[in-house]
């Protein structure tokens, strides 16, 4: 058991992480070779020497980890990384949302047609389980990233139609969450950066945003895997915080320079939008998103409550840390 999830469904199994080199993927290996009884944790990712420094890191005593370079982008790699394989966590992806508004076709490659190919192979191979990792920017999405981000969710979800019965594997979900405090570039980081000139800079003073940690995002991926029957969205009970606070906490002896907002960029970031809320159960920690299409059968999620008419999912409608929180939060 970790965190009251059962981790017994990973016994014996192989695991893939594309984009594992990355924060959370760093973070979901670690708590899987320590945690579980997994066959094999395999990283599949392009850059050799954050591999290199990844195999330094990750402790791996009963030597169950493994790295494979390749891209996304290339269905014939995939295929062969995805033999033998039980399940694919998909967290490879172009993420800073400057650099793809202004070379939006490599953001396409990767996040758009490179989770198709992740489909493709999954369903030569006949692997178990396809969980991608997704953001609340793939919610009403504003800029390239964002936009990138909901085309894969419904690619992947709608791969599942692909399936014999609705037993049958592969089965393709979905996790969807804010931004993870210390990530590598995240907000928390620059802020860190910038701490040594003495001037934080600051789109606008309104701004507010969801926040996870490493651990609870590896918490929801474990939940995800261990009950998902195919088509649904799992999204986290979040709190809020204004970058203000955030800016506060960090660098509390720094001057703020408000640049405007960028474009491509959000006051507020939503995690549901009002169509999905409409469709959405609500359990103790986490939203089950249910998708529309005929094959969905969600006799599971009956006992399940439903969320209340006009419900909303906002980072400005939320409960919001208070600065004391936000301090032992980060």
């Amino acid at each position: 058991m970790h965190n009251g999830i059962n981790m017994d469904f990973l016994k014996g199994k192989t695991v893939l992480i594309t984009g594992g080199t990355g924060s959370f993927g760093t973070q979901f290996a670690e708590l899987l070779l320590a945690s579980s009884s997994v066959r094999k944790v395999i990283i599949f990712s392009r850059d050799e020497f954050k591999q290199h420094r990844m195999r330094e890191r990750v402790k791996d005593a009963k030597d169950r980890l493994r790295f494979l370079l390749g891209d996304v982008r290339d269905l014939s790699r995939l295929e062969r990384a995805f033999a033998g394989v039980d399940i694919v966590v998909h967290a490879a992806a172009l993420k800073q949302v400057p650099a793809l508004e202004f070379d939006p076709l490599e953001a396409v490659k990767t996040n758009i047609l490179g989770t198709q190919n992740v489909i493709d192979a999954a369903l030569n191979q006949k692997v178990g389980k396809v969980l991608l990792v997704s953001t609340d920017k793939a919610v009403n999405p504003v800029n390239l990233y964002g936009a990138t981000k909901l085309c894969a969710e419904k690619l992947l979800i709608a791969a599942n139609s692909y399936r014999r019965t609705t037993d049958s594997p592969p089965c393709f979900s979905v996790v969807r969450y804010g931004n993870v405090v210390d990530s590598r570039g995240s907000i928390v980081e620059v802020i860190r950066e910038q701490k040594k000139t003495g001037v934080i800079t600051l789109t606008d003073s309104r701004m507010t945003r969801f926040w996870i940690t490493l651990p609870e995002a590896s918490n929801l991926v474990l939940y995800a895997l261990s009950t998902m029957r195919g088509g649904e969205i799992f999204v986290p009970k979040l709190l809020g915080a204004k970058v203000t606070d955030l800016i506060s906490v960090t660098a509390p002896e720094c001057k703020v320079k408000v640049i405007g907002i960028r474009p491509g960029e959000k006051l507020h970031e939503a995690l549901l939008t009002e169509d999905e809320a409409r469709r959405t159960k609500s359990d103790e920690r986490y939203f089950i998103v249910e998708p529309i299409h005929a094959w969905w059968n969600g006799e599971h999620l009956k006992k399940l409550s439903s969320l209340p008419p006009d419900f909303t999912y906002a980072s400005n409608e939320v409960k919001t840390l208070s600065s004391r929180e936000l301090s032992k939060f980060i």
